[in-house]
């Protein structure tokens, strides 16, 4: 009996242990549950967290913010596009022989008439020896015909020779003459041939490509050398044809190219609209002299049709679209989140800023960084740029 009774006091101890152990996990679980996720805006003491986050407090870097600027910006069209030389010169060959010697080679700066390569001329050479004797002998028969009719003449006027001779003389003037009609277009010809031999630079430039070795048979027409002409490049760019009315000769172009900038001029605009994209081709020429870019470089530019000053500007990625279209920027008004609603103007994409016509002033401070969502009231805690280095100490909140 009293081991019974023992027993049973065991048990009931057993069962209140297991109840007081279940409290304490559900109050732990509870507690667990209450706490906020990482990196969530946190309420500030005594606010009770309000309604639509208006006490909510978030921190940002300085790079999330911008300060719009009275500054200038260019109205314009952006136009893209490779620089190409403006010349390009094939040099082939005017005569088949072999390649005596070659003096040139890619990337060599070359100035008109300057000797690029030379053929083996002693056939050449030899004909027109030959050419020259036979213009020399053509003109000692002629002067002798002509003689020859002068004395027949006189004789003719005395009565010593008949008609007949009279006008073989003059036939004998006649051949002379032709005969070194002949001789003289045969001089031309291997004169010309014997020229060839030497292969010149048609233009003042750059040896692009060579296409021929010392000592190689080359055929006539065969390719040697391509020169380029790169003192002026040349960019053909598409520009839409609503746009294309705001173009004309001369209109300045601003360009960047291997992160430098450089200005040029539109020299032609094209005459017609392609009926595909339906844009009109416009080519604009940038002074090269100093050689500083490479014919084939990729560069975006922009034809300046007008210079806003004094403009007020924020960066493009401050500006957020509303519902109905309408666009706003968030500004920081005493630390707190306001909502603007702002008209836009012009956009310069490279520079990456944007014209506000209205809805913003100079000196206002916006939210420009990609921070999630935004409310209007929300507070707002700028960390200075130093924050963190003397021990962890807390950053005081910037107001604008």
């Amino acid at each position: 009996m009293q081991e019974t009774k023992t027993a049973a006091r065991i048990a009931t101890v057993t069962l209140l242990l297991t109840a007081v152990a279940a409290c304490s996990d559900a109050r732990s679980e509870g507690a667990e549950g209450a706490r906020p996720p990482a990196g969530a805006p946190v309420a500030g003491p005594g606010k009770g967290g309000g309604a639509g986050g208006r006490d909510q407090t978030l921190t940002l870097s300085p790079t999330d913010v911008a300060v719009a600027r009275a500054t200038g910006i260019v109205d314009g069209i952006p136009i893209t596009g490779n620089l190409r030389p403006i010349e390009t010169v094939m040099v082939r060959a005017r005569l088949e022989g072999d390649l005596q010697g070659v003096y040139v080679r890619e990337g060599d700066r070359v100035r008109a008439g300057q000797l690029l390569a030379r053929f083996e001329a002693v056939e050449q050479q030899s004909t027109l020896q030959s050419a020259n004797a036979d213009k020399a002998a053509a003109e000692g028969d002629l002067a002798t015909a002509e003689w020859n009719l002068r004395q027949s003449e006189d004789l003719f006027k005395a009565g010593a020779i008949a008609e007949g001779e009279l006008r073989v003389a003059r036939n004998s003037v006649s051949t002379a003459r032709a005969r070194l009609a002949a001789a003289n277009a045969r001089v031309r010809t291997t004169s010309t041939s014997a020229r060839d031999t030497r292969v010149l630079a048609p233009t003042s430039g750059t040896i692009e490509r060579r296409f021929v070795e010392n000592g190689e048979h080359v055929s006539n027409g065969a390719q040697m050398f391509s020169v380029v002409r790169n003192n002026v490049l040349e960019l053909a760019a598409a520009v839409p044809e609503r746009l294309a009315g705001s173009v004309a000769t001369g209109q300045p172009v601003r360009f960047l190219a291997n992160a430098r900038t450089f200005e040029g001029r539109v020299a032609r605009v094209s005459p017609t609209v392609d009926p595909l994209s339906r844009s009109v081709t416009v080519y604009v020429q940038v002074p090269n002299s100093d050689g500083a870019l490479k014919g084939g470089t990729f560069a975006t530019g922009t034809l300046l049709a007008r210079n806003i000053t004094e403009a007020i500007t924020v960066p493009i990625s401050a500006i957020r679209s509303a519902l109905g279209g309408q666009q706003i920027v968030y500004r920081v008004e005493n630390g707190t989140l306001d909502t603007a609603s702002v008209q836009v103007g012009v956009k310069d994409d490279r520079a990456g800023i944007a014209e506000i016509v209205s809805g913003v002033a100079a000196g206002d401070t916006v939210v420009s960084g990609n921070v999630g969502s935004l409310g209007r009231g929300m507070k707002i805690q700028i960390v200075a740029p130093n924050a963190g280095r003397a021990g962890g100490a807390a950053a005081a909140p910037r107001q604008p």
